[in-house]
């Protein structure tokens, strides 16, 4: 299973446009080679650097998606709820709302992980799940999962 952006390389920085810094727009995303029955996809990103990665806390989560259908082969740049693949289902991100919450770093250069699973199921209507609680629906139909990092470091203004 392979997962790309045109946006950025794989352990490479995240361009601004994409961050709290520039629009906030999501990446586009690109997916390939999903294993054979694959019945959904699911998408978390996240970072494990907050707040500062040099003494890391927690994982801040940026992005929830799952019940992507298994013909979709990625997303465009800024895509807006309605603009998602039939059938897609968000959850919420730590900002306490769905959609795609871009870098906003308080120190340092963070990691930031696009973690993509093809699922055995689709799941059932989550009512906007944490990545906690989309994680524990995800239990035992992962059969597949692949990760694209990015960085992000802000600039002194």
């Amino acid at each position: 299973m392979n997962l790309t952006s045109p946006a950025f390389g794989h352990d490479s920085a995240i361009p601004k446009v994409h961050t709290c810094d520039g629009d906030d727009r999501s990446p586009a995303l690109k997916w390939s080679d999903l294993p054979p029955g694959t019945k959904s996809i699911a998408l978390i990103v996240d970072d494990p650097d907050a707040p500062d990665p040099a003494a890391p806390k927690m994982t801040w989560v940026h992005w929830v998606l799952y019940n992507l259908p298994p013909n979709s082969t990625g997303l465009a740049e800024g895509v807006k709820p309605g603009a998602l693949p039939s059938g897609t289902r968000e959850g919420l991100n730590d900002w306490k709302r769905t959609g795609y919450g871009g870098p906003c770093p308080p120190i340092g250069r963070h990691r930031y992980f696009f973690k993509l699973y093809a699922l055995d199921a689709m799941l059932p209507d989550l009512d906007r799940p944490t990545k906690a609680k989309l994680e524990k629906a995800m239990e035992g139909h992962v059969i597949a999962q692949t990760t694209l990092m990015g960085t992000y470091q802000r600039t002194k203004r």
